[in-house]
């Protein structure tokens, strides 16, 4: 054997209590448990770890990431793996970098540049979906990443491809285009289709569109990753028309970032759990994930009526520029509330900037709007409109608007699995990008008990790598993938605070991917075991 841990106190992922054993690694996978007091001889390897005192469990999968362009600019990626993340789902919110030509990809880089920056530093050397993943593999001179990847098909990137910015329904070949790159997607190895419906252009599809993608989506087996098109008021109606719409279309359905925000949710988690009981209960597949904390993160400009970003980035930045229609952006977003707000007039104290793209802007990091402008002396639009343009549209911004109940409530639902929705980009970026699954096991488990131990990390890995049809992952079971996490779990908690946001969490001493440590006792090595992980219906290789 290539390695042998020793006396770990296994958390096997299927939420079944925990129990002592030595378990052996070779070729990358786990080739042999044997539980405290089972008969025989305890398996022997080139390298014993010492074990005791610490949990094992699955590698954490994290279902909404944005590390597109981090796995390829960065090989240590401490902020993923440090976690105990052995495997991002990229892709997400309908915006990404696969499928292209030179016109999308030019336009989808300006319009993401709060999310990953503008990939100046990228050699964009692909234009599909299944070259995006081949890069994934040959990253860093052919070694690989930090931690395995898998993508799902931006639908918004896709309508941008074949039809443009324009809000209007698109003709009969526009979506037979779309269904031809989402069934290429597929086929080359993605996982399923991502939206962004509250972003422009993905946004401007109807129901109608979106139905016709996801049955394509379902014929490859694929499941359809909604940010649907409200989380404020509307939430539940917006969440009620994905579960038709999924319905409609006989796909597998995962809600992203599933929460109840806004002052005007408070309280209403039970409504949405009511909802999803009902589903599933009446044969639907249907799971979710959530961050443990309650402000969202996302760019300013997505805070913007969806009319003001017809046309693309640059017509955003005109529009800004003319008074008349930069006045009527104001009103939509504080009398009217906007669409690509939730239907909530902005509240501009709950908007804090988290990051900004223009050295000389770095002085609005860490206030809000509201204090920016008290301190200039000017109206929150101003000091808005004032960021958007300096910074070309590359502000991003947390918003506190989240209930701590409505979080509680959800992740506890059975079909509830975790995502960190991490944005690496900004300099004051949101905790959740290096603290969330620590964040599970330390707080909400070990010091609240709103999950089990054993049922946090299912939550974590079993579920996941079920809604992903992964046969060989998110188990430790004998013949899976070693891809594994050890943590003390009476210490492990997230180091990474709204403050210090990119500290590291404690109590993960050692990560592996593919049976390789990426973590050795809490430090970086430097490993790069991870690969694209192609989806289960992918026939081009």
């Amino acid at each position: 054997m290539d390695l042998v841990l020793r006396d770990a106190l296994v958390v096997d992922g299927t939420g079944a209590p925990s129990y002592r054993a030595d378990v052996a690694l070779d070729g990358g996978r786990i080739a042999e448990i044997h539980r405290e007091g089972s008969p025989g001889p305890r398996p022997t390897a080139t390298r014993v770890l010492d074990a005791h005192g610490l949990a094992l469990a699955p590698g954490f999968i994290d279902m909404h990431a944005h590390s597109d362009l981090a796995l390829l600019r960065d090989p240590d990626h401490s902020a993923k793996a440090a976690q105990g993340v052995t495997l991002e789902v990229l892709g997400q919110d309908g915006l990404s970098y696969a499928p292209v030509d030179d016109r999308t990809l030019a336009e989808v880089r300006r319009s993401i540049t709060g999310w990953n920056g503008d990939g100046s530093d990228i050699d964009f050397d692909w234009r599909t979906v299944g070259g995006y993943l081949d890069r994934l593999d040959r990253n860093f001179g052919g070694q690989g990443i930090a931690v395995n990847a898998a993508y799902l098909i931006p639908q918004g990137t896709v309508r941008m491809y074949a039809v443009g910015w324009d809000d209007r329904p698109a003709t009969g070949a526009e979506l037979t285009r779309m269904r031809e790159l989402v069934d290429q997607g597929m086929r080359e190895g993605a996982v399923g289709m991502s939206s962004g419906l509250t972003y422009t252009p993905g946004m401007y599809a109807d129901d109608a569109e979106l139905t016709e993608l996801c049955r394509v989506v379902a014929r490859h087996g694929g499941y359809y990753c909604p940010h649907h098109r409200s989380y404020g008021a509307g939430a539940l109606e917006a969440y009620e028309e994905m579960v038709r719409l999924a319905h409609d279309a006989g796909c597998a359905l995962h809600l992203a970032h599933a929460t109840m925000n806004f002052g005007v949710n408070k309280g209403k988690a039970p409504d949405l759990l009511a909802l999803l009981d009902g589903a599933v209960a009446a044969g639907a597949d249907i799971s979710l994930d959530t961050y443990p904390y309650t402000p969202g993160c996302t760019t300013l400009v997505a805070m913007l009526p969806s009319w003001a970003s017809e046309g693309g980035p640059e017509s955003v930045l005109t529009r800004l520029a003319d008074a008349e229609s930069a006045e009527r952006i104001r009103h939509h977003l504080e009398v009217l509330g906007s669409d690509g707000c939730h239907g909530v007039p902005i509240e501009w104290d709950t908007i804090e900037i988290s990051g900004v793209g223009a050295p000389h802007l770095g002085e609005y990091v860490g206030r809000t709007v509201t204090e920016s402008a008290a301190l200039r002396g000017e109206e929150p639009w101003v000091t808005a409109r004032r960021l958007l343009t300096e910074d070309r549209l590359g502000t991003t911004i947390l918003q506190h608007v989240g209930h701590e109940e409505n979080v509680r409530q959800i992740m506890g639902h059975p079909v509830h699995t975790g995502g960190s929705d991490g944005i690496l980009q900004g300099d004051k970026p949101h905790p959740r990008a290096y603290g969330t699954f620590p964040q599970y096991l330390g707080r909400y488990a070990r010091e609240l008990g709103i999950l089990s131990l054993e049922e946090c990390v299912a939550h974590l890995t079993s579920r996941p790598a079920a809604r992903l049809r992964l046969a060989d992952r998110g188990l430790v079971r004998e013949g899976y993938r070693a891809d594994l996490v050890l943590f003390d779990p009476e210490t492990v908690a997230a180091g990474s605070t709204f403050e210090e946001p990119r500290t590291l969490p404690v109590g993960i001493p050692h990560v592996l991917v593919d049976g390789r440590f990426v973590i050795e006792d809490g430090k970086r090595t430097s490993v790069l075991a991870g690969r694209a992980v192609r989806g289960a219906g992918a026939t081009v290789t």
